[in-house]
């Protein structure tokens, strides 16, 4: 979703839109959550050097469909695969195909499935052979970052409060924060409010009240912020060509913080993995 301009106001969309759920929700939300996580654990033992993204694409459509679900980004907006794919200097949406992964690539796995009409949305990246220690450590304060902003995520705080947990983190690091694409709220409708930016002012922005669903999904660069759109309409990349990382979890207000919903149970939620 696209960034927010409005981040320095109070309220960047109407706490009116933001759907509020209760037990039924959070039920169905666990459940969608935990097919998504399943998908990218069973992808761990997958991604190697050799493998081309479409590979990775088709044995997460028949893992899918295995649970009882099915894939959210199949047609939609004219979309046609299961997983994004983003490599290296590819922010998000990258396309999977026919490219092979190499070793020393970074790579972001991105998956989205609807069980029973509730979406679970997650992302993770993964390491390919012999990567650098810049990108490992770029992976590294990504996902520290991902922590930070759910541990902000908590009633009485504000998106503001999980925008600045990840900003202020990240650029200790000297790192920066894409602007471009932000969160979104999620459950039975794939994008909804409140919009998610992962910068921000503490204490600004919508009150954070249990029952509500969204994304967090924070993309670091080790370069500028900056990134470009290309020719295809999907594939977002760094325009100084400087890697990219991004973690993603679906998330719930509870009375007292927030639940995980799209968490691994098998302890692979951050590399390095051991299938």
């Amino acid at each position: 979703m696209n960034y927010v301009a409005a981040i320095d106001t109070d309220t960047a969309e109407p706490t009116s839109a933001i759907k509020l759920h209760g037990p039924e929700g959070f039920a169905g939300m666990r459940k969608a959550g935990q097919i998504a996580a399943r998908v990218l654990d069973m992808l761990v033992a997958h991604v190697k050097p050799g493998v081309t993204t479409g590979e990775l694409d088709q044995l997460a459509y028949d893992a899918v469909l295995e649970q009882g679900a099915v894939p959210a980004t199949v047609f939609y907006r004219g979309y046609s695969h299961s997983l994004c794919t983003s490599i290296n200097h590819v922010v998000c949406h990258g396309i999977p195909g026919s490219k092979k992964l190499a070793s020393g690539d970074i790579v972001n796995i991105d998956v989205t499935v609807v069980f029973d009409g509730w979406h679970g949305d997650t992302s993770r990246m993964y390491l390919v052979g012999d990567v650098p220690l810049k990108a490992k450590k770029l992976v590294d304060v990504t996902y520290e970052c991902l922590m930070r902003g759910i541990a902000a995520a908590k009633p009485g705080n504000t998106l503001g409060d999980i925008g600045y947990a990840i900003q202020s983190y990240a650029e200790s690091q000297r790192y920066s924060v894409v602007r471009d694409f932000c969160g979104h709220g999620l459950g039975r409708v794939f994008h909804d409010a409140p919009n998610v930016v992962h910068v921000g002012k503490p204490g600004r922005g919508v009150v954070l009240k249990p029952g509500m669903f969204f994304t967090i999904e924070p993309m670091i660069n080790l370069g500028r912020a900056d990134v470009k759109v290309l020719d295809d309409g999907w594939t977002a990349v760094t325009r100084d060509r400087s890697l990219s990382a991004q973690f993603e979890h679906s998330v719930g207000i509870t009375e007292d913080g927030c639940e995980i919903f799209t968490k691994s149970l098998a302890g692979l939620d951050a590399p390095p993995y051991s299938a």
